[in-house]
């Protein structure tokens, strides 16, 4: 990575500005995953075990950016942060009015600021439906005029910035990218935490120079979600997996009858296309050699197995036991592995079988594993076998992006070395 990190800098007396990536699963106020929280540590007791101050960012969900909203609010987050670091985190209520809180802090201390997008000038979105050509216009430089503001106070908690955040990474958000610009106008550094490192290396690793064979498996439900990262993929690795509601777009394009299943018509002809390319690449393109079925979307639903061919009236939810094993045979003689996106609909027991045996066939691989995307992420901590991956990116949608070779605006952001 050629980007500074938090090694790289004077630590001690600083008020440290760092974006984190704390938008975790909240019911009732309690975390149900703190992955998220768990993977800032090492940076945050790196941080105050330096002798500095720290102002922690983060968004939470999707509000509507009008303002609070007590579901979406970080104060939870910011209680079980503190139970894991042992010490108290203090809390200001509004992103944008934390002044006196920010001068409060010595060194050794943090303070957790409201949710980001409580403000719609956190993502600098301008919604321009039903306006002309000139309103779209000028709404969308009013929204970036706004975005640079609340970067620009944003800028003014610290004196050093520190993006920690790669599961927003691919966003020019205020807190994200915006506020690089104002911290560097003043003479401050922006440079990555350890988790945007760990990120970076693993993943970059993957993409420039991957042990081989190197084996991307792809699933989850669309094709048009990830038909970039396939076609990046192709020129890199030696094989690829699909499964997933994706599989059966490909399916039909081959001429394969698949029943009710999802399928996206519109891209057969990209899929066939794709399909060709893998071949001409001399990339090994799997599908699915049989299938788990249903008569209907339903934990409850009748079911069976079949193989390519599926009847009218039932749908595939998941891989069968062949594709498994077929699976499972590639992934043995792996020495990378990149995985994105669950084989079926796991999150229902009767559907998990084809995402729980590649989670197994990885898990004892002994290859370079990258598991990448929410979905993906919860399939593997489900499975309990998180702790047999090499890296687990905390980022789904600036994993894909950065595996398709796309810039990420938080990273371009930083100090280089």
């Amino acid at each position: 990575m050629n980007k500074k990190t938090i090694r790289d800098v004077e630590l001690k007396g600083q008020r440290v500005v760092m974006r984190v990536d704390f938008n975790v699963p909240l019911e009732n106020g309690v975390i149900t995953d703190d992955t998220r929280v768990k993977a800032a540590l090492p940076s945050i007791q790196f941080i105050l075990e330096k002798g500095a101050s720290l102002v922690l960012l983060s968004h939470l969900g999707r509000p509507k950016g009008k303002g609070f909203e007590a579901e979406f609010s970080l104060k939870p987050v910011a209680e079980h942060l503190a139970k894991c670091l042992g010490k108290p985190v203090a809390f200001a209520a509004d992103c944008l009015k934390a002044d006196a809180e920010v001068a409060a802090l010595q060194p050794g201390q943090l303070l957790m600021l409201e949710n980001t997008r409580f403000y719609k000038a956190e993502e600098g979105k301008a919604k321009t439906e039903g306006l002309d050509e000139a309103a779209a216009k000028a709404k969308k430089a009013e929204m970036k005029a706004a975005r640079a503001e609340m970067a620009k106070k944003l800028a003014t908690y610290g004196g050093l910035y520190v993006n920690d955040a790669f599961g927003t990474a691919h966003r020019d958000h205020a807190s994200t990218a915006s506020i690089c610009k104002f911290m560097k106008e003043k003479g401050g550094a922006c440079v990555a935490g350890f988790l945007m490192e760990k990120e970076i290396n693993y993943l970059g690793s993957a993409v420039e120079n991957p042990r081989r064979p190197f084996v991307a498996i792809i699933g989850g439900a669309k094709v048009s979600g990830k038909l970039e990262v396939l076609q990046s993929l192709m020129k890199k690795v030696n094989t690829i997996l699909i499964g997933g509601g994706m599989a059966y777009t490909f399916l039909k394009a081959q001429g394969h009858a698949i029943g009710k299943s999802l399928c996206e018509d519109e891209l057969l002809d990209t899929a066939k296309a794709t399909l060709a390319a893998a071949q001409a690449a001399g990339v090994k393109f799997l599908l699915p050699v049989d299938n788990v079925i249903a008569d209907k979307f339903d934990a409850a639903a009748n079911t069976k197995v079949v193989g390519v061919e599926i009847p009218e009236g039932w749908m595939a939810l998941d891989i069968g036991p062949k594709t498994v094993e077929l699976y499972a045979q590639e992934i043995k003689g792996a020495k990378t592995v990149v995985w994105n996106g669950p084989m079926g609909c796991f999150e229902m027991a009767k559907f998990a079988a084809g995402t729980t045996g590649v989670c197994k066939a990885v898990a004892g691989s002994g290859a370079v594993s990258i598991i990448g995307g929410g979905d993906s992420v919860s399939a593997v901590n489900k499975s309990g076998l998180a702790d047999k991956m090499s890296h687990i990116s905390t980022g789904g949608g600036a994993s894909l992006e950065f595996l398709e070779g796309k810039a990420l605006p938080g990273v371009v952001a930083l100090d280089e070395k």
